[in-house]
């Protein structure tokens, strides 16, 4: 990286883009909560504990953001496949 930068007075072309981001009432919104009461083993709530101090962020923040990563994993629908029926006339052992 020993080359020098050559500068120009070469034309800049530049465009305008459309904003794309978000306004700020979007940003502060907060999803509906529901206030559960729920026991986990004590490993896993020290365990959310250290990595939430680590990160500097609350435990039970955590918890929440793997259970709704969960839920948008698996709430898709699953794609159709074929399902197999038993044949009629086929002998039964």
């Amino acid at each position: 990286m020993s080359a020098k930068i050559r500068y120009t007075d070469e034309a800049i072309e530049a465009k305008v883009i459309q904003d794309f981001l978000p306004p700020p009432e979007e940003l502060a919104f907060r999803e509906e909560g529901v206030k559960v009461t729920i026991a986990l083993s004590k490993k896993s709530v020290e365990f959310f504990k250290s990595e939430a101090t680590k990160h500097h962020t609350r435990y039970q923040r955590m918890i929440r953001r793997l259970i709704d990563t969960y839920v948008e994993t698996y709430d898709k629908p699953l794609t159709s496949r074929p399902t197999r029926t038993a044949r009629k006339g086929r002998a039964a052992k």
